[in-house]
C-alpha cells in the first residue's frame, strides 16, 4: 500500500505533502463506515462566451495548455460540463435561437450564434473528453414567448400554442447540437426557476413547470426519440423563500419538488434533479424522499471577482456538501475570465483561470486547485464512501474503479492539526498526518 499526499495552502498550491505515517487509532480522525454511496460522473465547468473570449486572447500554445489543464484526464479532467440554451449572463450579448415574433412554427430557428464561441469551446474540450456529460439549460425563452417580452425578468406566456412551440424549440436545440457532433446528455428545463433577474431569466411556478414537462416537453422529447434526459432544474431554492415586513416567511424545501413529482405522469419524464446556490439546503430532503432520482449540482457559487483563498475554502466545503448528500457531479461556473471577471451586466465573479488579454498571460486561481484536489484523485465511476469521526464534517472518501482510495480533507482551522484515517475493514490503509492551517489535502491510497 502506497499513499501519496498533496496539499494546498494560502501560500503554496498543489505541493507534495510528504509521506504520511502508517497506522492510526480508530475514532480519533476520519474512519470508513462500510457504507457505499452514489457513483460519481465527475466534475466540470461551464462553456460561456466570455470564457472562450478570454482563452482566445492567448497564444495558440498557451490556449492548448489551458484546454489541456482543464479537460485532460491527466489534469483537471473536467468531464461533467454545462452550456446555456441561448444567452446567459456571461454571453457577450443576449440572444435566443429564434427572435422572430410569433414564429410558433420555428421557421427561423438557428444555432448559428453558438458557432462563434460556444460550440468551438465545446469542441476543444471534446478533444480530451470524448464521453463528456453535457447538461444544458435555458436562461430565457425567446423574448416574444414571454411577458414582458424581454430577456431579463418575466415568465413564459402559458398558452398551449406557446408551450408547444417552446417544447419544440428545446427539441430543435438538442437536435441541432447532435448534428454538430455534440450530445446533450441532460436538459435542465430552466436555470434558477425562482430567480427574476436583471440578466436573462424566466420564473416558473411549480404548477407551470409540472404542466410544461407533463403535457409538452416530455411528450415532445419522446416523439423526437431523443436520448437526452430531462432534469427538474436548475433549482436555486424553495419557491416560498422570502423576507416580509413582518419577518421571515417560513420555508418548505420539499414543496416545489414534491408538487411536480407527486404527479406520476410528470414524474415519468423526469430523470433527475439539478440544484445550485440555495438549492444546497434542499438536497438532503430530496435525497431522502426520492432516492431513485439522480441529483446533480449544476452551478458553483461565483464569489465577487477577488479569487481569494477564503472563497476557495468555501467552495471546497460546497463540493463536499453536495457529494456527501448524493450529487453525482459538481459543475463549476466560469472556467476562465479576464481580470475583474465582469459579467455582461457588471457582476465581478471568480473563475478557475484568469487571462490578461493585453499581456497574453494566464494564471490559475485558488478555486482551480479546489477542483484539482477532488477531480485529480476522484475518478469518473468512483463511489462515495461513508465516513465518521471528528473530521467527517471536513473530509470525504471515494473508491475509484481501479481500486485506489481517495481521501479529501480540509483543515479549516488557523492552526495545524493531527489527522488520522482508518478503514476498519482494512487496517493496512490506516495513516496519520499533520494538516497545515487552512489547508486542502488529498491522499490517494493505491
Amino acid at each position: 500500500m502506497t499513499t501519496t499526499w498533496t496539499v494546498s495552502t494560502p501560500d503554496r498550491r498543489w505541493a507534495d505533502g510528504g509521506a504520511p505515517a502508517p497506522g492510526a487509532t480508530a475514532g480519533k480522525g476520519l474512519a470508513l463506515t462500510g457504507e457505499r454511496g452514489q457513483t460519481l460522473h465527475g466534475f466540470g465547468g461551464t462553456f460561456n462566451e466570455l470564457g472562450h473570449r478570454a482563452i482566445s486572447a492567448l497564444s495558440p500554445e498557451d490556449q492548448e495548455t489551458v484546454y489541456r489543464e482543464l479537460f485532460s484526464p491527466d489534469e483537471l479532467n473536467l468531464r461533467v460540463n454545462r452550456s446555456a440554451v441561448g444567452a446567459n449572463d456571461f454571453a457577450t450579448s443576449w440572444y435566443s435561437y429564434d427572435e422572430t415574433p410569433g414564429d410558433h412554427a420555428l421557421e427561423h430557428f438557428s444555432v448559428d450564434r453558438d458557432e462563434e464561441r460556444v460550440i468551438p469551446f465545446i469542441r476543444r474540450a471534446q478533444r480530451y473528453q470524448e464521453d463528456m456529460v453535457l447538461h444544458c439549460s435555458p436562461w430565457s425563452p425567446p423574448t416574444w414567448m414571454k411577458n414582458p417580452p424581454a430577456y431579463n425578468h418575466g415568465t413564459l406566456v402559458m398558452t398551449p400554442e406557446n408551450l408547444d412551440a417552446y417544447a419544440r424549440y428545446l427539441v430543435r436545440f438538442v437536435q441541432a447540437y447532435a448534428e454538430r457532433g455534440i450530445t446533450v446528455s441532460q436538459l435542465h428545463v430552466q436555470n434558477e426557476v425562482f430567480a427574476d433577474q436583471k440578466f436573462p431569466s424566466c420564473v416558473w411556478t411549480a404548477e407551470q413547470l409540472r404542466v410544461f414537462i407533463r403535457d409538452h416537453l416530455g411528450p415532445a422529447f419522446e416523439a423526437a426519440g431523443l436520448p437526452t434526459r430531462i432534469f427538474l432544474g436548475t433549482l436555486n431554492g424553495p419557491d416560498d423563500m422570502a423576507f416580509t415586513a413582518t419577518g421571515q416567511k417560513l420555508t418548505n424545501y420539499a414543496r416545489y419538488v414534491d408538487h411536480i413529482l407527486f404527479d406520476d405522469e410528470a414524474r415519468r419524464h423526469i430523470a433527475g434533479i439539478g440544484y445550485q446556490w440555495a438549492g444546497q439546503h434542499a438536497i438532503a430532503r430530496t435525497r431522502e424522499a426520492w432516492p431513485e432520482l439522480e441529483i446533480m449540482q449544476t452551478e458553483s457559487e461565483c464569489g465577487f471577482g477577488s479569487n481569494a483563498w477564503e472563497d476557495a475554502e468555501y467552495v471546497f466545503h460546497l463540493v463536499r456538501h453536495y457529494l456527501q448528500h448524493g450529487a453525482t457531479g459538481y459543475t463549476y461556473w466560469n472556467m476562465a475570465l479576464e481580470p475583474g471577471g465582469l459579467s455582461t451586466w457588471g457582476w465581478p465573479q471568480n473563475s478557475l483561470i484568469t487571462v490578461d488579454p493585453d499581456a497574453r498571460t494566464f494564471m490559475r486561481n485558488p478555486e482551480y486547485y479546489v477542483l484539482k484536489h477532488y477531480a485529480a484523485a476522484v475518478r469518473p465511476g468512483a463511489a462515495r464512501l461513508g465516513v465518521t469521526g471528528r473530521w467527517s464534517a471536513q473530509g470525504s472518501a471515494y473508491l475509484n474503479p481501479d481500486g485506489s482510495l481517495a481521501v479529501v480533507v480540509q483543515n479549516a482551522l488557523d492552526r495545524a492539526e493531527a489527522f488520522a484515517f482508518t478503514d476498519p475493514a482494512d487496517p493496512s490503509r490506516a495513516f496519520t498526518a499533520t494538516l497545515a492551517p487552512r489547508s486542502l489535502n488529498t491522499f490517494v491510497l493505491a
